[in-house]
């Protein structure tokens, strides 16, 4: 559901900026510095241009009298409806018009305006509100105007969404035979360093991906260094502190003058040290107020049996036809548990893919095609899947394993139930562990979720089945050495935590 925000001026450092008369006043001196809330975020946006670089300006809901006075004209005005009244080239709101947008969201109309500006955007909106398009818009419309060299850099915390970004910013700049590159783990670095010196429109990348091409090949820096762009997609993940040597190394090689994009659905601390931080040069753009779930989706549990999960599961994918379900999206805590599912309905006879980063990426995005493409209806993944993925045709998202935080249900759901359609999310509650967390979520998107009611011997009518396919997707899981696989990830993880440790010391 789209809700519209007006816009105020934020306050720098939490002060209010004195009114200017006709003559000139001279600016207040701020005696202090501000204490950062996260010290990890002060270390990744470079100490030189933390001002002016990201400086935002935040969004009052709708009926905020306390800060009615400080509304500002441009937000007093008539509110664009169309493509065409947001100040785009013609040739983008005909794009717009033959992918089949129609209208822009409220995340568009708002946001998109203030970066034709040359403003800075923090843009914080629900799943689905059509933020990618908020963001390429603005970028394929400068570049129509000078379209050389690399226009713009685009960061996103998973490959998988990285690739999906690609393929947006191709349909949305085709008609200007847009070259955009992606560039991300799991393929050749060597081909992916020609293709960033021959200065593609776009880069979409991760961030330790792009650190690793340019700390291989230095002079790659150069590349960067006319950027007019910087987009951080999912921004909050973008900014946590795993990536933050690789964006000390990427923002080093950027000019400082530039445009920074940051968008997300949802707000961390991270994020909040940014607006502490800033000016009245950039824009802030909230469409709700703390974490939420669209209304259109319907939220239920149920209570399952420890060794009864593969059952409960079995039975929802049996009904998928029966009500109107076309792809199903099934979320587990880890890579085991995914790879596990995916023997098990393997050995049933059950048409599904699987996604984790103990996959090969060619795998990873051949799985993803095939599930995109409606050629297999369920999706096993681990939350690489819980981002800015947008497949319309997913109606039931399954938590087969209940998330720790409730942000990453927020997100899981957001799969479903994207631009106003409807969805399904049914979460499996077996420990009190899992009630812990269900409560947790509850009081944090403001719902209190429904039990899914179903018939025991229903579930239990493929139990014999059920057993025999958990005993041989087991026996596969040791003959092909994923237990190994997990084991080494651990050491890895240990190794590469006990390095920063002894970097940091």
């Amino acid at each position: 559901m789209e809700v519209d925000g007006e816009a105020r001026p934020f306050l720098l450092f939490s002060k209010p900026k004195p009114k200017r008369n006709n003559k000139r006043e001279a600016e207040p001196r701020v005696e202090t510095e501000p204490e950062l809330p996260s010290p990890s975020l002060s270390s990744a946006v470079e100490p030189d241009n933390c001002h002016s670089d990201l400086a935002l300006t935040a969004v009052a809901e709708k009926g905020d009298s306390e800060h009615a006075g400080d509304v500002d004209a441009s937000a007093a005005a008539a509110v664009p409806s169309t493509f065409a009244e947001l100040g785009l080239s013609q040739w983008l709101v005909d794009t717009c018009h033959s992918l089949g947008m129609r209208r822009p969201t409220a995340v568009q109309r708002q946001c998109i305006p203030r970066a034709l500006e040359g403003r800075d955007v923090l843009g914080i909106a629900e799943t689905g509100s059509g933020k990618t398009a908020a963001f390429a818009l603005p970028i394929l419309h400068r570049l129509g105007e000078d379209p050389f060299g690399v226009a713009a850099l685009a960061l996103a915390p998973t490959r998988e969404l990285a690739a999906q970004l690609g393929e947006q910013f191709r349909a949305l700049g085709a008609p200007l035979g847009l070259r955009c590159m992606v560039a991300i783990g799991g393929f050749d670095s060597l081909g992916q360093a020609k293709g960033l010196s021959r200065r593609p429109h776009v880069v979409v990348a991760t961030p330790g991906r792009i650190a690793t091409l340019i700390a291989n090949d230095p002079d790659l820096a150069k590349v960067f260094s006319r950027t007019k762009f910087l987009v951080l997609d999912e921004a909050d993940r973008v900014l946590d502190v795993n990536f933050e040597e690789d964006l000390r190394v990427i923002f080093g090689c950027l000019p400082k003058n530039r445009q920074t994009f940051l968008f997300s659905a949802t707000i961390s601390d991270n994020l909040r040290s940014l607006l502490e931080l800033s000016g009245n040069k950039s824009y802030f753009f909230e469409a709700y107020e703390g974490f939420k779930t669209v209304d259109t989706l319907k939220q239920l549990y149920i209570h399952v049996p420890p060794d009864a999960k593969e059952l409960y599961l079995l039975y929802l994918l049996s009904k998928m036809k029966e009500d109107n379900i076309r792809s199903v999206i099934v979320f587990v805590s880890t890579c085991r548990t995914c790879q596990y599912l995916d023997f098990l309905l393997e050995e049933l006879g059950r048409p599904a893919v699987s996604l984790h980063s103990h996959k090969p990426q060619s795998r990873r995005l051949a799985a993803l095609h095939n599930f995109r493409s409606n050629k297999v209806p369920v999706l096993l993944a681990t939350d690489v899947a819980s981002r800015g993925l947008d497949i319309q045709t997913v109606d039931l998202v399954i938590n087969y394993d209940i998330p720790r935080d409730p942000r990453d249900y927020i997100h899981r759901v957001g799969r479903t139930a994207r631009a106003t359609r409807g969805g399904l999310s049914i979460s499996f509650v077996v420990a009190q562990r899992d009630i812990r967390l269900l409560h947790e979520i509850e009081d944090v998107v403001g719902k209190q979720l429904g039990a899914y009611e179903c018939e025991m011997s229903d579930v239990n009518k493929d139990v014999t089945k059920a057993f025999k396919a958990k005993r041989l997707a087991n026996m596969r899981m040791a003959d092909e050495g994923h237990e190994d696989k997990v084991q080494a990830r651990k050491e890895q993880k240990k190794r590469t935590l006990a390095r920063k440790r002894k970097h940091d010391e």
